[in-house]
Order: C-alpha cells, then sequence, then structure tokens
C-alpha cells in the first residue's frame, strides 16, 4: 500500500508553541494511508532579491524540493498581529520565486491555535490569499481552528487533552487524504 506523502510547516518556531502540538496531533489523527514529515526553515534568509540573484539558498532550495515531492502540504501557524507570522510568510515568499515554485497545483490544508478565542481565523484567511496567487489548491473544509489552546493542551507533554479538538483535526485529516486523492484524479496522478 503506498502511502500519501504530507509535508509540515509550522508558523511558530518556539518550542512549546501550541501550533507544533496542534501539527503533531494531526500526525497522530492521519489515516494510516498518511505520513507526516514535519519540515524545518529555521535558516531560510530575510528574503533578499540580491541574495536570489546570486541563486536560491540551500536552505531554501532544500525546502522547494521536498515540498515539489510532497502529495500535500500541512500548514499549522498561530495569528501574529491579526496575519500570517512573519517568518513563515518569508518562507513562503522565497518558496514562491520562480516560475517552478512548489505550491502550484499542491493540495494544501490549513489549521492554526491560538490561546484567544478566535483560533487564528484572520491568519487563515490571509494564508489562503497568498496561496491563492501561488496557485496552491486549498482545502475549504473542514476548518480548524484551535482557540483557548491553552486549555486543549497539555503543556508539559504537548498532548491533545480535548477530545472535541481531536475529533476536528481526524475529521480535517481524513477530507485531506480525500482532496488529495481528488485532485489526483483530476491531474491524472
Amino acid at each position: 500500500m503506498s502511502h500519501l506523502d504530507i509535508v509540515g510547516l509550522c508558523g511558530s518556531l518556539r518550542r512549546g508553541s501550541f501550533n507544533h502540538m496542534a501539527l503533531r496531533l494531526a500526525g497522530e489523527c492521519m489515516p494510516p494511508s498518511m505520513r507526516l514529515e514535519v519540515l524545518e526553515w529555521r535558516e531560510v534568509p530575510i528574503y533578499d532579491g540580491d541574495v536570489e540573484a546570486q541563486g536560491l539558498p540551500a536552505p531554501v532550495a532544500a525546502l522547494r524540493e521536498r515540498i515539489r515531492r510532497a502529495d500535500g502540504v500541512l500548514i499549522v501557524s498561530p495569528e501574529y498581529n491579526f496575519s500570517i507570522p512573519g517568518g513563515l510568510k518569508n518562507t513562503i515568499d522565497w518558496l514562491s520565486r520562480g516560475a517552478d515554485q512548489p505550491f502550484a497545483h499542491k493540495p494544501v490544508a490549513i489549521a492554526s491555535a491560538s490561546g484567544g478565542p478566535m483560533g487564528g481565523g484572520r491568519m487563515q484567511y490571509d494564508l489562503r490569499k497568498t496561496l491563492l496567487i501561488l496557485q496552491a489548491l486549498v482545502m475549504i473544509r473542514p476548518e480548524v481552528f484551535i482557540g483557548q489552546a491553552q486549555t486543549k493542551f497539555d503543556a508539559a507533554t504537548g498532548q491533545c487533552t480535548d477530545e472535541p479538538t481531536r475529533k476536528h483535526v481526524t475529521d480535517q485529516m481524513a477530507a485531506f487524504g480525500r482532496w488529495i486523492e481528488g485532485v489526483g484524479r483530476l491531474h491524472g496522478r
């Protein structure tokens, strides 16, 4: 049986991030036919056209190639100042350079977690706009907004302690698998 190869990007670099916890939860909740590899983007430099003119930095080139090979991308991110965290946006900007950017026609799912009640919804809507211009095939529903995340994860272990949250994430991952397969059939893959 072949597995769907999913890569994950977390919009937070903080070790104890609720979004890292939510990304790990998504990996746990995926159907057996899916596998998640979380990608690291800590070494991606601030975008600079002069640097790009000399060639893509190695961390950017490696991320682009890994995303290109994946069947789908899962992005889980907090909301910073009502929008996408700067580091994640910078990484996407680097990845988007050139006609061969890896998000074109790539199935993508989005989730978010925050300490506030809205669960990162404004970030998701801005991220969807950014991915739209890159021709990513962003799954619309089910949406996952994990509000008041501090009440849904054990900070010491990183485990989800809230069954409704686990169910929402499980439902989203099952739908993401179906989305990827449907996109594949549509594009003859």
